[in-house]
């Protein structure tokens, strides 16, 4: 994916593939419609923290709102390698959308790094 995509746009575009990948999921029956909802949930969240994280009221608010979607990225890669592992998708359907989850995780990683440091310098 771009690099120059802002991270927000990024989260709320995997959102709407996380979106897609459940309405798919949730025309199976049984145990796929209930990962289902679990993927769709962490999936979802990772964007609405990074947007709430745009709002905050301070650096250790900023640094909070990342935790709490880096958290949600980690869920939903589980939930995604669950699915695959278990063959109950097929692989390459939902390969790519488990790399750009993680692909997203190492930014948050890096983001949350810096603003820790930030944090640190400052005390």
């Amino acid at each position: 994916m771009n690099q120059n995509i802002s991270i927000a746009d990024r989260t709320k575009a995997l959102a709407i593939r996380i979106v897609k990948a459940c309405t798919f999921l949730d025309e199976k029956p049984g145990v796929c419609r209930t990962l289902s909802k679990q993927l769709l949930r962490s999936g979802t969240a990772i964007g609405a923290n990074v947007r709430e994280a745009q709002s905050a009221q301070s650096d250790k608010d900023f640094l909070s709102k990342l935790e709490i979607a880096l958290k949600e990225e980690r869920e939903t890669e589980y939930w995604l390698e669950i699915l695959i592992e278990s063959e109950l998708v097929e692989k390459n359907k939902f390969e790519a959308l488990l790399q750009e989850t993680k692909e997203i995780g190492k930014i948050l990683v890096a983001s949350t790094r810096k603003v820790k440091d930030k944090i640190n310098k400052l005390n």
